[in-house]
This record gives C-alpha cells, sequence and structure tokens, in this order.
C-alpha cells in the first residue's frame, strides 16, 4: 500500500472538485484526496489480468474488462452495458452513451455546470472525471463528449472497497476508446 501524503490543498491541486462539489465537508475532500493523489494508474499492473474487450457498435465505443467479470443483461436498445465481478455485486462497471439535444437548445443550461476536460484517454481523447465518495457508495465517473454523442463510464463499488478498486477502474477509463 502506497503511504499517501496531503501535500497542497484540494482546492489548488483539483479546482474541478471544488466547484463541482461546493457543500462537501472537508472531510469528504480529504478522503478523496487521498484516494486520489495515493492510487495514481502507474502503479497498476494490467498484465497481471486477462482481459476481454467490449464493443457496441451502436455507438462506437470500446473499453477492456477483465474476463472473469460476467455481464449483466443489456439494454434492448443497445446504448450500454454493465460487468461484475464474480461473487461480489457490489463492484461494478458501466458504460453508455446518449445522442445529445442540438448545442443551440442546451447551450444556456450547461454553460453554468460545465467542468473543463480533467483527463485524458490513452487514445488522446479528453474528458471530465469525477470520483465521488460517499459513505456506501463510491463512483469513478468518466464522460467523453465526441460531436452529437455524450459517452460515458462508470466504475462503482462499496466505499470500503473502493480503495481496492480504484487503480482498475482508472486504467480501465484510460483505455476507453470511441472508434464510431
Amino acid at each position: 500500500m502506497k503511504t499517501c501524503s496531503l501535500g497542497k490543498n484540494i482546492y489548488t491541486k483539483f479546482p474541478s472538485v471544488s466547484k463541482a462539489l461546493p457543500n462537501v465537508k472537508l472531510v469528504c475532500i480529504y478522503a478523496l484526496f487521498t484516494i486520489v493523489s495515493g492510487c495514481s494508474a502507474p502503479n497498476f499492473n494490467a498484465s497481471n489480468i486477462t482481459w476481454k474487450t467490449y464493443s457496441n457498435s451502436r455507438y462506437g465505443f470500446e473499453f477492456p474488462y477483465p474476463s472473469n467479470w460476467t455481464a449483466l443483461t443489456a439494454p434492448e436498445n443497445n446504448d450500454g452495458i454493465a460487468f461484475v465481478p464474480p461473487q461480489n455485486n457490489s463492484v461494478e462497471i458501466r458504460a453508455w452513451a446518449v445522442n445529445q439535444l442540438p448545442k443551440s437548445i442546451t447551450e444556456d443550461q450547461d454553460s453554468e455546470k460545465a467542468i473543463k476536460p480533467n483527463f485524458q484517454t490513452a487514445q488522446g481523447i479528453s474528458g471530465v472525471m469525477l470520483v465521488e465518495v460517499g459513505q456506501q457508495v463510491s463512483l469513478m465517473t468518466l464522460t467523453l463528449t465526441q460531436g452529437q454523442v455524450k459517452y460515458y463510464w462508470q466504475g462503482r463499488s462499496s466505499s470500503q472497497e473502493f480503495q481496492d478498486y480504484y487503480r482498475l477502474f482508472y486504467y480501465i477509463a484510460q483505455q476507453y476508446r470511441i472508434w464510431g
């Protein structure tokens, strides 16, 4: 386990967090910073895992997932998928995509809520990565926008297990590809 240090104030190191979560108590911010700073992806060894790739032909995206994880029932409209590991339904990776309304309809509403890109996939696509640490459930959510399509990828686990899955989630988010 890597030892974490607080370092710089989270508001200067992660300005998008302070804008996105202005009412979060300091304890939650410290927990979020500790997880994010202490569990960076470079320490993750992907070669120890056997991988499969999920490909979505409707929206043209793909991502790797551990080969022993099971797919949950996909929606009939084929907009995404979810996978769970064996014997642990509290952990899940999920990806989906949606067509967006034209900017002229949504730009007034979205301009105040927009968070600047803070993440880049290995493919070179910039997006927004949010990590939410809750009392019971914690999430890592990646949002990418290409043209009129918005792509989402999410890793979810119980908060007690999130530290164990953070590096895996981060690695998969980095490997997310858009080809459509």
